[in-house]
């Protein structure tokens, strides 16, 4: 028997979609453009917005008879072992090769923001926590940690990473961010999607783009982006992602951005993506994107016209679950009211990468390549979050030396995520985004809380808790005995923060904004009056934002972040608390003084600074980059002499950084830029390189950065992006607000137009003593 050209893996694969193309009917074609929700709710509420109204009803035997484009989140909507998920998945992709003409199996996709969200899963500390790390290499390794384990049960696609950078903290899905500078961003999520698709997965890279510049911080509100911040803080993390990490799908935002929405916008979406940067994959709709632009956005009249738009804009795939792209986009194509060289064009991406993945080979298998056993967190796994953990953790302030604590103090633990496993996940995880529509299903994995972690690490401690209050609830009826507790005590540990959850549901996560940066509920009211005391209070956040500290500055004898750091958690926080672990999180978002004084990031031209115009100072309490160790740093033997150089040149500068104190530690050397005179306002400084130096006591490390003219473009008048010619000033710093070295370099030559060939980092070089 011959084989036809689509199956033969000889063939380059171009030709062999080609072929199968054109054997396709027109409903076999579309069938490749939607996915199936199996198991979604079709009533009340759900895990995804509009889900109960969005979702269509269908025959699964009449819808794979046609063939099927995706499986939507088989391990991700409900609590299944992940042993008979596995098996499960195989059966349908089976039934479903068999259904077809073509025996062509679905793209299985799943969630995996903070690890795999599914039961029994490993739950990583959030993206902002990975921001905090700033250690790309460790977010690499857990990239492709989350990838194997999406691999073995039969996982094609994972709907991550999220890179949108942070304009407004109040934005419920601040969590999900890697933090508010778009180097920052670029590079920890490139390493994630490095990490992803090194294990054969597809990143996927959301929210493309501008979701989180949304107004107010109000989910799904307009973007109100102009044109130089769409394209120098919004576009370069995706940008870097794609070119660097290799990313192959990418998933359009639910915004629109002047009056146009990103999934109906064929200028983001073909002549920028596609035609200026060369992307080659797939892009898909975020959930319920198509029928919102009919919806939601009001641009369509019909499913026809929704479908249309979408395609024309060149979204390939319409998730989470068939409406627009099947029956009305094909009597669309029938009645000539949409061409079908639309259908061709997207089906053609999707065999592609198809074809890619193997799912048109003949020797195909739906069954996982060994038959070991699913653990989806085993120890490995928990040892990776655990080190996450650990480096995400920031010192905010430690004034006296409270910390770390003496071993045998009497320690009262006051508040409302002491002793809540939950505390420590973000909304993305399994445990918060699905089981809360179970109750009667554990957590699947162990989660100590942050009270059983402390008391594990000073077990001669004498430790008391009481709540004192929940989380958002305005009832201030625990203070008294929160009180009494901090009183008998040498010294109190109040942890305050977050409740993860979708929509409402939580005080951060998806469409969970907030008005201001006050603490949630009466949680500042039970710090005022712990303070109030006169006991030493250490302050322990675990948040999905940063909340307002302003109102306790200088009263507090420690505080101490955590961006929701997963389920080794309890243990990296406790072990801060303790001194075991020592503290070199850096903050990927600033702190605010004031809750008003937003929103702010520090990515601010010279009027968006505190200034004489306005009684407003939107200074923040601690900077972007900032972040404390219980050892102690020296910088010396810095290198970076007044320079010349052409406006396609290069340069290094030097800095070697000592331990001077008793332990080891880490270090972030940053590198910011700051731009004296420009043809349109920039930022005061931006971050444009850093390194993480992991140091013995006494040890040092000598950094070189390699800058490049490159890494000072910026977008022009004209909407070009340029090389000027003009001063600058290298920064080195500890943070956004800390310089240490500056730098001075003169850029000559002409103004120099750049594009995708650019140079998007500043690459360094360490040497140790």
């Amino acid at each position: 028997m011959t084989t036809a050209p689509w199956r033969d893996p000889a063939l380059p694969a171009t030709v062999r979609v080609d072929d199968l193309l054109s054997r396709m009917t027109l409903e076999e074609k579309t069938a490749q453009l939607y996915g199936v929700w199996v198991g979604a709710a079709t009533d009340g509420d759900g895990v995804a917005p509009h889900q109960h109204d969005m979702n269509a009803d269908y025959d699964w035997n009449e819808l794979i008879a046609r063939g099927l484009g995706q499986l939507t989140r088989s391990f991700g909507t409900a609590p299944v072992d992940p042993a008979v998920g596995a098996r499960a998945l195989a059966l349908a992709q089976r039934r479903i090769a068999a259904a077809g003409r073509f025996g062509i199996p679905a793209v299985a996709h799943e969630e995996c923001l903070a690890g795999f969200t599914a039961w029994r899963a490993t739950a990583y500390p959030v993206p902002l926590a990975w921001g905090a790390s700033f250690d790309p290499p460790l977010v690499e390794e857990m990239g492709r940690a989350i990838g194997r384990d999406l691999r073995a049960v039969g996982v094609h696609q994972g709907l991550a990473p999220v890179l949108d950078v942070v304009r407004d903290p109040r934005w419920g899905r601040v969590e999900e961010t890697i933090g508010e500078d778009p180097y920052l961003v670029g590079t920890v999520g490139t390493a994630y999607v490095r990490g992803l698709e090194s294990a054969g997965v597809v990143a996927t890279l959301k929210h493309f783009a501008g979701y989180a510049s949304s107004a107010g911080a109000r989910n799904l509100a307009p973007v109100r982006a102009g044109t130089r911040e769409f394209a120098d803080v919004t576009l370069p993390p995706f940008e870097m992602a794609l070119r660097e990490g290799g990313a192959r799908s990418v998933m359009a935002a639910y915004t629109e951005r002047d009056g146009v929405p990103a999934s109906a916008d064929p200028e983001l979406l073909t002549r920028l993506l596609r035609e200026e940067w060369g992307f080659t994959g797939t892009v898909v709709a975020d959930y319920f994107g198509i029928g919102f632009l009919q919806t939601l956005h009001r641009v369509a009249g019909t499913p026809a016209e929704a479908a249309h738009l979408a395609l024309a804009a060149g979204i390939d795939v319409e998730l989470p679950t068939v409406k627009y792209y099947g029956e009305a986009l094909v009597a669309a194509v029938r009645a000539g009211e949409l061409p079908e060289e639309l259908v061709d064009r997207a089906a053609h991406r999707v065999l592609l990468q198809k074809c890619e993945l193997g799912l048109l080979d003949e020797d195909w298998r739906p069954e996982p390549a060994t038959a070991a056993p699913v653990d989806l967190d085993p120890p490995a796994n928990r040892a990776l979050a655990r080190r996450l953990a650990e480096e995400s953790v920031v010192l905010l302030d430690n004034p006296d030396g409270l910390l770390p604590l003496a071993p045998d103090t009497r320690v009262a633990v006051v508040g409302p995520r002491a002793a809540d496993a939950l505390a420590m996940l973000g909304c993305y995880s399994f445990p918060s985004h699905v089981l809360t529509h179970h109750p009667e299903a554990d957590l699947g994995i162990e989660i100590p809380t942050l009270l059983e972690s402390l008391r594990a690490e000073l077990p001669d401690a004498k430790v008391t808790f009481t709540e004192g209050c929940g989380v958002s609830d305005p009832d201030p009826s625990g203070f008294t005995e929160a009180i009494a507790r901090t009183s008998e005590a040498d010294l109190c540990v109040a942890v305050l923060g977050d409740r993860a959850g979708l929509f409402g549901r939580g005080t951060s996560g998806e469409g969970c904004d907030v008005a201001d940066l006050n603490l949630p509920g009466v949680q500042g009211e039970l710090l005022d009056a712990l303070v109030a005391t006169g006991v030493p209070v250490v302050l322990v956040l675990l948040t999905g934002r940063p909340y307002a500290l302003g109102r306790w500055h200088g009263r507090l004898g420690a505080v101490v972040q955590a961006f929701f750091p997963g389920e080794e958690g309890g243990p990296a926080v406790a072990g801060v608390l303790s001194g075991r672990v020592n503290p070199s999180g850096r903050l990927p978002v600033s702190v605010p003084h004031l809750p008003g004084g937003q929103p702010w990031t520090y990515l601010q031209p010279p009027l968006g600074l505190a200034g004489e115009v306005s009684n407003l100072d939107p200074t923040p309490l601690y900077p972007f980059g900032h972040g404390r160790s219980y050892t102690e740093f020296v910088w010396e033997d810095f290198t970076g002499p007044d320079a010349e150089i052409g406006t396609d040149g290069s340069y290094d500068l030097s800095v070697t950084v000592r331990n001077t104190g008793g332990r080891a530690g880490a270090e972030v050397v940053q590198l910011y830029l700051h731009d004296p005179v420009a043809s349109v306002t920039r930022p005061d400084v931006r971050l444009i390189g850093y390194q993480r130096l992991e140091l013995t006591a006494g040890e040092s490390a000598r950094v070189t950065f390699r800058f490049h003219a490159d890494l000072s473009a910026f977008t022009d008048r004209a909407g070009r992006r340029v090389v000027e010619p003009g001063a600058l000033e290298l920064r080195l710093g500890a943070s956004s607000a800390d310089a240490r070295e500056v730098a001075r370099l003169r850029l000559t030559g002409p103004v120099r137009e750049v594009g995708a060939e650019r140079r998007l980092r500043c690459e360094a070089d360490v040497l140790r003593d």
